[in-house]
């Protein structure tokens, strides 16, 4: 600290600005909870995932029993889903009221909100020297007013509290480096641990940063196996209850969920599955046509020309939506084997396409896509003589997610801090993301908390860049 000369007094000394910064994170903090608040006002929906969820939890509660409600009142166990969000709402359901779903998105809020404190201090460690306030305002702000993540907070789904886990995962494998202890590694555990319990794949961000709790070195031999022990069988205990549970009940080890989410005895459709891997691209295919079946109507029209390699296929591809359609909507075995000699045509004819474009193309349309999914929007925003203003604010919400890309990209470029662990974080998730068969933008949500903090490293570079150059013009 510098020196006082004798005519400065202890008041004329510089003070911290610390009530400025505090200040800038209570602003950033109402306008991420009114951009909320507002989004939850007029775009909340409680459907389709939440109803599930919701009945496990009503059923936990009221029932002890883990399963979905059938006939005649019976509750019929189930292993469909991670009982992570179905016992988050369970604890919402026990304070607020059964099947308030309203005061679980608050509650939400409330989590995503501070996952973007979380943030902001992450940023604020790992950003390049000089740069580590900067770069924690600039993080807040991008995180608490981004719209992407913000909608989701708002609806009850298991994105919100992903979101918040993630970032108490960076910050805990920030600080762990910074001064080793069972702190931010419990806190770590729960973080990676509750992940995945709320959807497998949660269990990417342990395999992405684990690796950097295992190279800090600044911790004695014994203290760290006892460390890795304890946080290893933390994370395992769940996951140990839950596969003993599914062999009670089901008599199946299973210590996830199965991929094709069914119940033992249930039927499952791998040729359908396989035939839509063969053409299906985008969001507009996933919500007309993959959706619909089993259950409801298979529009042939609906259908993009990449499903038809020539008229003789696409006649015989009408002909099995015809049978399926006077079926019932029902997908026997014989028909989903008719779509699996189909899907086979498909595959041998075009193997580079199945394998590798049509992979690469769906992974694109769930980074670079608007997203507009959970909002009052045609699918087909692109037609702007259909409805202009749709359009056009789709195209400006694709252009904020490519700015968030972008950002993210420079703060790559800036190398600060654990960058390889949470580039190697979105290249496992895209990497996994190239076995989906029908793309949903949600799926890359669980990189943004990346984003954040790797556009708020760039931001605050960028600031420090301009600052200069005015100082020097000024000079």
């Amino acid at each position: 600290m510098e020196a006082l000369s004798p005519r400065q007094s202890k008041a004329d000394a510089p003070v911290p600005r610390r009530w400025w910064d505090w200040l800038q994170a209570a602003c950033a903090l109402a306008a991420g909870g009114l951009l909320r608040a507002w989004m939850l006002g007029r775009f909340f929906q409680a459907n389709g995932d939440t109803l599930i969820y919701g009945d496990l939890a009503r059923n936990l509660l009221l029932h002890g029993r883990y399963g979905l409600s059938g006939g005649a009142g019976a509750v019929e166990s189930t292993l469909i889903r991670l009982p992570g969000y179905p016992l988050f709402l369970a604890a919402c359901f026990r304070i607020f009221g059964i099947d308030n779903y309203g005061a679980a998105a608050w509650v939400q809020i409330a989590l995503e909100l501070a996952g973007c404190l979380l943030l902001a201090d992450f940023a604020g460690r790992i950003a390049p020297a000089g740069l580590g306030a900067n770069a924690a305002r600039a993080t807040l702000w991008l995180a608490a007013l981004c719209p992407f993540t913000a909608i989701y907070a708002a609806t009850p789904l298991a994105e919100g509290p992903t979101l918040f886990l993630i970032a108490l995962a960076l910050w805990a494998t920030a600080r762990f480096q910074e001064r080793p202890g069972w702190g931010p590694a419990l806190a770590f555990t729960f973080a990676v641990t509750y992940a995945a319990l709320l959807r497998p794949d949660g269990a990417l961000v342990a395999v992405a940063l684990a690796p950097a709790f295992v190279a800090v070195r600044r911790i004695g031999g014994q203290r760290r196996v006892a460390m890795a022990v304890v946080c290893l069988l933390l994370a395992l205990a769940p996951f140990g209850a839950w596969t003993w549970r599914n062999w009670r009940v089901f008599h199946l080890i299973q210590p996830l969920v199965p991929r094709s989410a069914t119940d033992p005895g249930e039927p499952v459709y791998p040729g359908w599955e396989r035939w839509v891997k063969t053409w299906c691209l985008d969001f507009v295919s996933t919500y007309n046509v993959y959706w619909n079946v089993p259950g409801d109507v298979l529009d042939v029209d609906l259908l993009p020309g990449r499903a038809f390699d020539s008229p003789a296929q696409r006649a015989e591809t009408a002909a099995l939506a015809a049978a399926y359609n006077s079926n019932g909507y029902d997908l026997t075995p014989e028909l989903d084997a008719r779509f699996a000699r189909l899907a086979t045509q498909r595959v041998e004819a075009h193997p580079l396409r199945t394998h590798l474009w049509l992979p690469l193309g769906r992974m694109a349309d769930m980074w670079l896509r608007p997203r507009v999914e959970n909002l009052p929007i045609d699918l087909d925003w692109w037609n702007y003589a259909h409805h202009n203003a749709e359009t056009r604010f789709s195209w400006a919400y694709a252009a904020l997610n490519a700015l968030y890309l972008l950002l993210a990209a420079a703060g790559l470029w800036l190398r600060p801090r654990l960058w390889t662990w949470m580039l190697l974080y979105c290249l496992l998730r895209s990497a996994l993301l190239l076995t989906v068969q029908a793309p949903e933008a949600r799926y890359t949500l669980e990189c943004f908390p990346m984003l954040f903090a790797l556009g708020g490293v760039a931001l605050a570079a960028g600031w420090r860049r301009m600052r200069r150059l005015g100082q020097r013009s000024i000079a």
